[in-house]
This record gives structure tokens, sequence and C-alpha cells, in this order.
């Protein structure tokens, strides 16, 4: 089974051998690469955090790395810390920072990921599993404990040394891993910076947060024990991919955003810059778009948490994988009717992603299940309602519109 044809998988898809695809690295020249530019636009977008990939599958680091010289100080005409520049703009800025690591797998120095000694360790194994991003066509000579020895663990605390203050590890592919060497990760940044929060991908449930999967949202009834995180792309590669214009337009992307956060997860939104460093352009103004709609309705996004339900209203759309997405494709069909629900202190947040009716109804506040104190609409003020057996009805002030979406602010008395 092969992923995706995507960017970041081509050395894997294609079997490239690993002195051939290491010719790569004296091409690689970011000129246009603006730390400050990037970590601005996600600040304009309303993100918090964000996280960068300082080496993925194929081995290649991003920041200077004293145990490998495979990184873009030693290999590259570039000769910048591209992690550390993001860092600290991501500081000046007041944005959190985090960093993707691909520990278990490395495709340059990892040999073959532990495939044959997972099939000795146990013949039961599946073939996915056993092989699923192992490099089998051109392994390196080492052993795969020699690589997290040398290489693997050595970047980790080199990442940690030289970034202080992080607010999470994102680890990934865990496949083959034992459960000692996925603790050996989990204890190498508990040492040295306690509070990183680390994804559930480090192994054998030492995470601190789930991912659910790739551009996966999960259904209603999946009630997950640990905090969550939905990771997406805007098109349906991670990294850049010329040829991939599927394009996540605003409105899908705060669909994700909405759909995500109703059910009480998080969502990071992927963004694969060019070669040159640029951030493409449908990413860009997507990004603006939501921060526009985040600058009225954040209220009802930041530090909420899931209501008694999380939608209301007849359309259905889900997607449990980033082929889900792409074979599907996505259609505004969104109605009037419907609304997904936050909540946060005594407040729920009604949400809407469609221009107001004259009068609007929300089926799941009948007067029989809950008082309510008043009601505000986000960004205009208070507003006169009604309840009834059926519901709660607002009247839309004449003085008030909004293409895209609303957000009322439900305030319930406080008991007596």
């Amino acid at each position: 089974m092969r992923p995706p044809h995507v960017a970041e998988w081509m050395m894997y898809a294609a079997e490239i051998p690993r002195e051939e695809y290491a010719q790569l690295a004296p091409m690689f020249n970011p000129v246009e690469f603006n730390a400050d530019e990037i970590a601005q636009l996600a600040k304009d977008a309303g993100m918090k955090y964000l996280v960068i990939t300082s080496k993925h599958h194929d081995g290649f680091a991003l920041f200077d790395s004293k145990v490998s010289e495979y990184d873009v100080m030693d290999a590259t005409p570039f000769k910048r810390d591209i992690i550390k520049e993001l860092y600290h703009a991501c500081k000046d800025k007041g944005l959190e920072f985090g960093l993707y690591y691909s520990h278990n797998i490395d495709w340059m120095d990892g040999a073959d990921a532990q495939s044959e000694i997972s099939a000795q360790r146990d013949p039961d194994i599946s073939d996915f599993e056993r092989t699923f991003g192992a490099n089998l066509w051109d392994p390196s000579p080492n052993s795969f404990e020699e690589y997290l020895r040398q290489k693997a663990v050595p970047q980790v605390q080199e990442l940690l040394h030289q970034l202080p203050d992080l607010k999470l590890l994102w680890y990934d592919m865990h496949y083959r891993m034992t459960a000692e060497q996925s603790f050996e990760f989990y204890k190498t940044a508990y040492n040295l910076q306690p509070q990183v929060l680390i994804n559930e991908r480090i192994g054998h449930g030492y995470g601190d947060f789930t991912i659910p999967g790739d551009n996966t949202i999960p259904k209603e009834y999946e009630h997950l024990t640990k905090p969550w995180e939905t990771v997406g792309t805007f098109n349906n590669s991670w990294g850049y991919n010329s040829y991939d214009n599927d394009w996540k337009s605003p409105v899908e992307v705060l669909y994700w955003l909405v759909e995500i956060v109703s059910k009480g997860g998080n969502y990071m939104l992927n963004i694969g810059p060019t070669s040159e460093g640029i951030v493409p352009e449908q990413s860009v103004n997507s990004l603006k778009a939501i921060g526009k709609w985040l600058s009225v309705n954040g209220e009802a996004i930041y530090g909420t948490h899931r209501w008694e339900i999380s939608k209301e209203g007849p359309t259905k759309i889900g997607f449990q994988s980033t082929e889900d997405r792409a074979e599907k494709g996505f259609e505004n069909v969104f109605t009037p009717q419907d609304f997904w629900f936050t909540m946060k202190d005594n407040n729920i947040y009604a949400i809407s992603l469609v221009k107001p009716e004259a009068e609007i109804t929300v089926r799941s506040f009948p007067s029989s299940k809950i008082q309510i104190d008043h009601v505000e609409i986000i960004g205009f003020g208070t507003v006169k309602f009604s309840q009834t057996p059926d519901g709660l009805t607002v009247i839309r002030p004449v003085d008030f519109n909004a293409d895209n979406g609303f957000v009322l602010k439900i305030v319930k008395k406080e008991p007596s």
C-alpha cells in the first residue's frame, strides 16, 4: 500500500535512492522565505500557535544540526536556520511555537525502520504494519538503534536546547516502535522542557493529546478521552504540490473550524510553502478571510468546549481522511436551519454559516429545556427573542446583515 503521491512522500512513492535524492539539497534555496511575514499571517488569521516541520520522513533538517550535515545549513546554499528564525518571529508576535519531528521514519538515515526486526518479533504483524513508511528499496547501512542514538534523539535534544519554552512537540509515524523507544522520546522532552505537550503519534499511549487522523473529523458519537486535534491541509498535499489545485475555500476552512470546535477539538491547518519560501496565494486569501471572521466571532471559538450536542440542521458533511475529502470534494449546501454549538461559562453559542433570514429559529432551545436571560448577536448587540416549546426565535434587526454567517450568544439565566 502506498500513500498518495503528494510532495512530501515523493522519495518513498518513487523509491528514489538516497544518494540521488540528496542531490536535491543543493538546489534548495528559499530566498523568499520571510519568518516575520509568515508569523504575522498566522496571527492575522486568528491562530494562537504555529508548528513547523523541523525534519520530515526524508531525513532533511530545516535547522542547524550538529549531529548531521544533511540540513539546511550544511547542504544548501540558503544557509539560514529556518526553524530558529520562525521561532523568534512567533515569539516577537506573541504566538506559541511548536515543532513537528519525524522521530521514527527517516528514509535517509533510519535503516529499514525496524521492518525486519518487527517481523521477527511479531510473526503475525501485517504487511502494512511491517512495511508502511519504511525504506526497503535503499535502506541506510546503519542499524535503527544507531539512528536513534546518533541522530533522532540528539536532534530532538538540540531543538529543545536551542528553542526554550516550546508549546508542543508533534511526533509522527510510530509504526514498529517499541514502548521503550517511544518512552525515550517522551522522557527526552520532559527532562529538558517538562511543559511541552506531546501528541499521541509518539506511540504506545505516551501522548498528551489525540489525533483522530489527517483531514479527519470525528463522528458525533466518538467521545475521545483525551484532548484532541484535527490536522488538515489547504489542498490534498502537505508539502507544496504545483498540480494540486483542489484548494479549500474560506467557507470550507470555516466549516472545518466550526465543525471541529463544536465537537470539542482543535484545528491545526497546514500551509505548504513553495520551494522559494512563498505561501501560496490561495492559502493567504483563505487565512485572511478566516481572520476577519474570527475578529468578530472569535468569542464563540476561543476557550470554548462542546455543548450537549454539536449541531442541529439538515446538512451532514464529514470527512474521514485526506483521500475521502479529495474524492468527495466540498459543496457549500448550508441552510438557515444549520447551527453549530459551543459553550463557555454561562453562555451557549449558536453559529450559522449563512446569511440570516428575517426570522432566526434555533430548535435546540425550547422553553421547556433552557431558561434564557438574554440573546446577543456577536458584533451587533442584544436582540429581542422569544421562546416556545418549538425553540428560540430571534427577529433579525433591520440594520443587521452578515453575508458570511453570524453567531447568537445565548446567555442562560442564573439559578435563583
